[in-house]
């Protein structure tokens, strides 16, 4: 069984000898994408101290447990930043800090008298991502809904099942963390990289832009052994794709796998996907 990767889960002793282990990351981001990224930095032994406003962070109330896993591991501080001695006490931080999360739009942050020349005197080895909207306009406000909605990754009025941009965008950053820490090692001068959300969005939409996913795409469940059937009491995603899985399927299904998937409950379904090893997973209603 692989180690559970997430913060709190059962790799989080092994930290300590993670591969960025003795590095110091100070991050200013609320909600998802730069706690998410934090939370991919810290699970390979990064440490992470997190700034929180007075207001705090948006996610406490919206999903405290998923707050909690995110932040697992992280010393969480409360600082006014608008105040001299919570800007003092960032400048100590980043002083001694490997690394820098923000996700606030850009303008707060010259605001804030934080920007790459400012940080640059604080700490000339600093390297500072910045979680953005849209690196083109880093200050037209936005979130996960309205990129997904703009890249064509939603089917009106549907609401997303999951926050795509957001976690993607949490990927982005912590590669873009890394690429710059080790362009550091390497003696590179680069220290700033900027991630857009809206763009970790549209990284996603190839599927839909070539014709994958939609109308009778080939991956669209236009074929039978690649779509989702309703079974006697859930459903059931059958991913039968290649041909050899594809031939399997039509043998146990028959001509009609709608009817013959339809008067199975899914722990038969399961039971035949074993026996015949078919990709197949077959979830009861609630």
């Amino acid at each position: 069984m692989a180690a559970d990767p997430r913060p709190g889960g059962p790799a989080a002793p092994a930290r300590a000898q993670g591969p960025l282990a003795g590095m110091r990351a100070v991050s200013l981001a609320a909600n998802v994408p730069g706690p998410a990224a934090a939370a991919l930095l810290a699970a390979d032994g990064m440490s992470v101290v997190k700034i929180e406003g007075p207001a705090g962070d948006l996610l406490t109330g919206a999903a405290p447990g998923w707050y909690a896993e995110l932040n697992d591991g992280v010393e969480v501080r409360a600082l006014d930043l608008r105040g001299a001695e919570g800007f003092a006490a960032l400048r100590a931080l980043l002083a001694d800090a490997d690394l820098l999360i923000t996700s606030q739009r850009r303008g707060a942050l010259t605001r804030l008298g934080l920007t790459a020349d400012s940080l640059a005197v604080i700490n000339p080895d600093l390297c500072w991502v910045e979680i953005v909207g849209d690196v083109h306009a880093p200050d037209i406000p936005g979130h996960d809904l309205t990129y997904q909605f703009e890249a064509g990754l939603l089917e009106p009025p549907a609401m997303p099942r999951t926050l795509l941009a957001d976690l993607a965008g949490a990927g982005d950053a912590a590669r873009a963390a890394l690429a710059l820490l080790l362009g550091r090692a390497l003696g590179r001068p680069d220290r700033h990289r900027a991630v857009g959300l809206r763009q970790a969005a549209e990284s996603l939409d190839a599927p839909v832009r070539f014709g994958l996913t939609v109308g009778d795409g080939f991956l669209s469940g236009a074929l039978p052994q690649y779509r989702i059937y309703r079974a006697a009491d859930g459903w059931a995603a059958v991913a039968a794709l290649e041909p050899h899985f594809a031939s399997r399927f039509a043998a146990v299904t028959g001509d009609d796998p709608t009817g013959f998937l339809a008067a199975l409950p899914c722990a038969r379904i399961m039971e035949l996907a074993a026996a015949h090893d078919l990709p197949i997973q077959a979830i009861p209603d609630a």
